[in-house]
């Protein structure tokens, strides 16, 4: 394909003008036929790095994924697009899955989505030695590795099934979450073929993080709360018991709560998690088990109950915050009895019988020397991002401005001389921007909330018409440009960053129609942008 096509498809199919930082790269590494190896935070757009290529090359695409969740989000998301796609997994009846199977070898899909512990059934492999695989694309790949903190020994079937197939594809391994340590092992076990290597960076500018040294961790989350009403977001708890007290404890508050835990019936978890998806619900209660691939844009808090036990398990989780780029934040309430019961489970780990007796010890020191170092990291009167970044090997400022550290050690009467200074990291900004159209004259955009409001429940009815998560629809971040710059045609609304021409035809009409009753009852007379805009901050 022309290079033209690459962002024909980009702006088609996921509503972007431009590549995010390392996208193109590692894209352009698959399609040349190159392994690729991305390390990207969450929020990053990893997903692009091999959704789109799929659509650019020959055969089939593999996503193997460990979870359920994610697969579903995903597949929905690209079906509502125009792009044919399925997944593998034990959500589906064998009759279901057979189907699926059958529809993969007519060539109906250019993406599917498998979980790793399917690659070497019968059924599968027939399949995939007769199909037309031109991608492997490996997401959380860290699970591949025993020195990683989330080991899964089903992801190391991958490399045995790679094998097995009459020709080798392309492989393209995704992460978040990796260590230096890490990184030499996945590529040594999933034998990469001098891979274009691409690290985006671990810092979440959008992500304010707190640590609350709380004696009374209830009354704490209910301040939380508070703060964050009607928003939704994530609380994560150390054990099944303690999600089912604080899931209680919430519900006899009126909070709208749903709970997540491995204790739970599939039905039950599955119900719960796309309650809150689907924005039934606000707030989910969950262990660990609530924690990678969890897909939705608009989370504005994630809370840990209680400390994780590792720094890689907090950043991934605390990640599932702000996904759309918003600010959003992170609260982690701490107390002695949090490192006394991950020590016990790490002392009592039994996911991983198959290991020798040596290698079992090994993985166990190596948990305890990242449990000391999240410690250590709810201790630390330096900045918070600064050890975080500092921990995944990353140079950082002394002083972000944007987590809870910092900002205690802002004197009063400089606070706003800091603010203004750091003001990217402290603030929305919402009120300081400005747009500069192309005729160079700068006009300040009014937000339009009451718009924002309308263009919400819009998408809200969309969604249960179509029966899709709302983000699917738009994300917040979208619904906020429309309200800003008031697009009134096609051309316009196909401007707006998320909007490309597969969602404007199924779902554009209907939110220009809301815009423009909207502007024909309210005083508009701040010239919306009608041109391609920069946003710059003052």
């Amino acid at each position: 394909m022309e290079e033209q096509d690459k962002y024909g498809i980009l702006k088609r199919y996921f509503g972007y003008d431009a590549f995010r930082d390392g996208q193109e790269s590692l894209i352009d590494g698959m399609l040349a036929g190159r392994d690729v190896f991305g390390i990207m935070p969450t929020g990053a757009g990893k997903s692009i790095c091999y959704q789109l290529p799929a659509l650019m090359l020959r055969g089939i695409t593999l996503v193997i994924s460990p979870l359920i969740s994610l697969m579903k989000d995903q597949v929905a998301a690209l079906n509502q697009v125009g792009v044919y796609a399925a997944y593998l997994n034990s959500s589906l009846t064998q009759g279901q899955y057979f189907k699926a199977l059958d529809f993969a070898r007519k060539g109906k899909y250019k993406i599917i989505y498998v979980a790793p512990e399917r690659l070497l059934t019968d059924s599968f492999l027939d399949f995939a030695v007769n199909a037309d695989i031109s991608c492997i694309s490996v997401d959380e790949v860290h699970c591949v590795s025993q020195w990683g903190q989330d080991f899964r020994p089903g992801y190391l079937k991958i490399v045995d099934f790679i094998d097995r197939l009459p020709k080798r594809p392309v492989v393209g391994a995704f992460t978040a979450t990796a260590t230096k340590e890490v990184r030499d092992d996945v590529m040594r076990i999933l034998k990469l073929n001098n891979p274009k290597i691409v690290t985006t960076g671990f810092d979440r500018k959008n992500l304010s993080f707190y640590v609350k040294h709380a004696k009374d961790k209830k009354a704490e989350l209910l301040g939380i709360l508070r703060k964050h009403y009607g928003e939704s977001g994530i609380i994560y708890c150390i054990t099944r018991k303690l999600v089912d007290e604080v899931y209680g404890m919430l519900s006899e508050r009126g909070v709208e709560v749903s709970r997540y835990h491995a204790g739970m019936t599939d039905e039950e978890r599955c119900r719960n998690q796309e309650a809150f998806i689907y924005d039934r619900t606000h707030v989910m209660v969950a262990t660990n088990a609530f924690g990678m691939g969890i897909d939705k844009p608009d989370v504005r808090f994630v809370i840990h109950y209680n400390m994780p036990k590792n720094m890689e398990s907090y950043y991934q989780e605390a990640g599932r915050a702000g996904r759309d780029g918003e600010k959003a934040d992170c609260y982690l309430l701490y107390s002695p009895q949090d490192v006394h019961t991950n020590q016990f489970f790490i002392e009592n780990n039994r996911e991983n019988e198959e290991l020798s007796d040596t290698e079992r010890e090994h993985v166990m020191e190596k948990d305890r020397e990242r449990l000391k170092k999240m410690v250590f990291y709810c201790h630390t009167k330096y900045c918070y991002r600064k050890y975080m970044l500092n921990y995944f090997g990353e140079k950082a400022d002394s002083f972000c401005g944007g987590c809870g550290n910092c900002i205690r050690k802002l004197e009063a009467e400089q606070y706003q001389e800091k603010q203004e200074r750091y003001s990217g990291r402290i603030n929305d900004m919402a009120g300081a921007r400005q747009l500069v159209p192309a005729d160079g004259k700068i006009r300040r955009v009014s937000d339009n909330p009451e718009l924002y409001d309308q263009l919400r429940l819009l998408r809200n009815r969309l969604a249960k018409e179509t029966e899709v998560p709302a983000y699917v629809i738009f994300t917040d971040k979208t619904l906020k440009e429309m309200s800003m710059y008031l697009p009134s045609s096609r051309e316009e609304l196909l401007e707006i960053s998320g909007v490309g021409q597969a969602k404007y035809d199924k779902f554009g009409q209907a939110f220009i129609d809301t815009i423009k009753k909207y502007a024909d009852s309210h005083d508009t007379s701040q010239e919306p942008v009608r041109a391609k805009a920069k946003i710059v901050f003052h």
